[in-house]
């Protein structure tokens, strides 16, 4: 069957892979022999799920598309912590991943940084994938295909759905791909090992929490007022701080999930104590807790990384005001790890 028209294995819940393998005849426990094959025993290829006849491998190859990425690109940071991979969509397009080691007290885990939609239509100003501008939803198999990718390389324990696109606006596929992480007969990846970042579409955030799925929320907020997020985060305008915080505290009542609050520094633009102090009193009782992140370097001049020293004193003044929060270091500046950046690099190569 030519690629351009057959399904791809990986945006098949399991119910419907067992729909599909019933119209050939098949019974149930054949469509979880392939899920297991390929998601448990990390098979890549139909051909190497060898318990199952060879007629029938024969027909999933023909009829289901396996990979559904080619990858373009990869490379491995200097300190060997941070994996970045380039992959090509069916119809020629690029999107980006992140493999992130981490490294506790107590045990080693490994995450994988998803992508969600090819570019972003909310323009952040600092962010390489915002200036590209939208191209196009990803379906729920081009996210899963994405962590298989790193899962075949190493056990991957966690998934942030944090790289290109806002997921929140590609609700359907990213909710549906959740689902195919959770399913207790492929993945079994738990819900709370799952995080779900938002540059802040309020009424998508209540409708999660609705979900009742367990899922960890990042909001991705870089200040404490409306006039600096209107800059920083044009999206504000539609959904102004008071409806955000208003839909996070509804996230945390609904689930009992804190909430987790990205604040990227810059210098000079919201890294001094008055912004810290802001912030604190924006988020008040709520309980959340806050990740500074020194910003990635960016092709606009005017946004510079706010220096160690700045970004510790940011972290003091909120903790000695109540506030949890703990600085996240970038990872893998070498590589061009920033969201977008790759593919950036990659299409002007293309000319």
């Amino acid at each position: 069957m030519p690629e351009q028209t057959r399904l791809a294995f990986a945006d098949l819940t399991l119910g419907e892979l067992q729909g599909l393998m019933a119209d050939w005849g098949c019974p149930p426990y054949r469509a979880r022999q392939v899920y297991h094959g390929i998601y448990q025993r990390l098979a890549e290829s139909f051909q190497g799920l060898t318990d199952l006849p060879q007629a029938l491998r024969e027909r999933l190859a023909d009829s289901l598309l396996l990979p559904c990425l080619e990858r373009l690109e990869e490379a491995a940071s200097s300190d060997g912590k941070t994996r970045k991979a380039l992959f090509r969509l069916a119809d020629g397009q690029a999107i980006e991943s992140v493999l992130m080691e981490h490294e506790g007290e107590s045990r080693d885990w490994n995450t994988v940084c998803l992508s969600s939609q090819v570019g972003c239509a909310y323009a952040c100003p600092f962010c390489a994938t915002g200036q590209a501008g939208f191209v196009r939803d990803l379906r729920a198999g081009e996210m899963v295909e994405q962590y298989l990718f790193f899962a075949r390389k190493v056990r991957v324990q966690h998934v942030v759905f944090m790289g290109m696109g806002e997921p929140l606006a590609n609700y359907e596929e990213v909710l549906k791909g959740i689902g195919i992480f959770m399913e207790p007969a492929g993945l079994k990846l738990g819900a709370r090992r799952i995080t779900i970042s938002t540059v802040g579409l309020a009424p998508q955030i209540r409708r999660l929490a609705q979900e009742q799925l367990q899922v960890g929320l990042a909001v991705s907020l870089h200040a404490p007022t409306d006039a600096l997020r209107d800059t920083l985060a044009p999206v504000n305008r539609k959904y102004p701080l008071k409806e955000l915080m208003a839909a996070c505290r509804y996230y945390f009542e609904t689930t009992r999930r804190r909430v987790t609050f990205e604040y990227a520094l810059f210098v000079g633009i919201n890294d001094s104590p008055r912004e810290a102090r802001a912030l604190a009193q924006l988020l008040g009782e709520m309980p959340c807790h806050v990740n500074l992140i020194p910003g990635n370097p960016s092709a606009a001049l005017r946004f510079r990384p706010s220096p160690r020293v700045r970004v510790a004193a940011f972290q003091q003044e909120l903790q000695g005001l109540g506030l949890a929060a703990t600085v996240r270091a970038s990872r893998g500046l070498d590589i061009q790890a920033g969201c977008g950046q790759l593919r950036g690099q990659w299409q002007a190569r293309q000319g």
